[in-house]
């Protein structure tokens, strides 16, 4: 017999692999009673894997609501991977570098392992696991209260750490991009992404083009507040025209796709 916390995972993966998905569909395919469906669900979205939405769940993202880091890290890997390897020509050895919370961020950190000694600053538990144990970089893992959602640490412990630290380099990204002002869904996600450009002398925003044309509740900053802003080449050329008149430091790069 099938344990609960197995179920959920099955339910968590299942979602996530189609993006979303109707309650009756789930309760045909896992063979349940619909109570027990939702009985699943409400605690994944208790923990911030899942979102209920009327007569379905889903793991997309919203102008209110950021997706899982297990569904974003999925999405999108080419872009990220391209975006990854732009940003390392703005590592220098010897730099303190901070990583943010984002799934592109975090392609970014197993390249780190090409530009050391570096001292690593993040709040990323995706990132931590991958760089604690790395000879020559020094690893710096930002505490504060741990949220599901975005893997990571956030909250006023986060911040109160970061504004104790002086870096080189931030490599952050964002979740929405209208006009030349970037956007993120959470309160608390804004605040610690704020307090780490504080703590930057030099701040680099990586952007798939696939976030232009939307936004997300609360402000970040003015891409212009960026010393240069990686965009993926699927960017359409008069985005990319009005952002250059506006002065933004603009980088477009180019994707390998199979």
């Amino acid at each position: 017999m099938i344990k609960a916390d197995e179920r959920r995972e099955e339910i968590a993966e299942y979602v996530i692999k189609l993006g979303q998905v109707r309650i009756d569909d789930l309760v045909e395919h896992f063979g349940v009673s619909r109570m027990t469906i939702h009985r699943h669900i409400d605690q994944l979205a208790h923990q911030g894997v899942l979102r209920k939405l009327h007569g379905a769940v889903t793991v997309q993202p919203s102008g209110l609501y950021e997706s899982a880091f297990r569904y974003r890290v999925t999405v999108g890997r080419a872009e990220k991977d391209a975006l990854a390897r732009a940003a390392m020509d703005y590592v220098e050895p010897g730099q303190a570098v901070i990583l943010d919370d984002s799934t592109t961020a975090n392609a970014v950190a197993p390249l780190l392992l090409e530009v050391t000694p570096l001292t690593v600053i993040t709040n990323s538990v995706s990132t931590a696991a991958l760089l604690t144990n790395v000879d020559d970089i020094d690893f710096i893992c930002l505490g504060g209260q741990y949220h599901r959602t975005y893997n990571a640490y956030i909250g006023i412990v986060c911040e109160n750490a970061i504004s104790r630290l002086r870096a080189n380099l931030l490599i952050c990204s964002a979740s929405a991009i209208s006009g030349t002002t970037a956007f993120i869904q959470d309160q608390h996600v804004v605040r610690v992404k704020q307090a780490m450009m504080a703590a930057a002398i030099k701040r680099i925003l990586l952007v798939d083009h696939s976030k232009f044309d939307k936004v997300a509740l609360h402000v970040l900053d003015d891409l212009v507040s960026f010393e240069a802003v990686l965009v993926t080449d699927g960017i359409s050329d008069k985005h990319a025209q009005k952002l250059e008149q506006a002065g933004v430091q603009l980088r477009i790069v180019k994707t390998a796709r199979p």
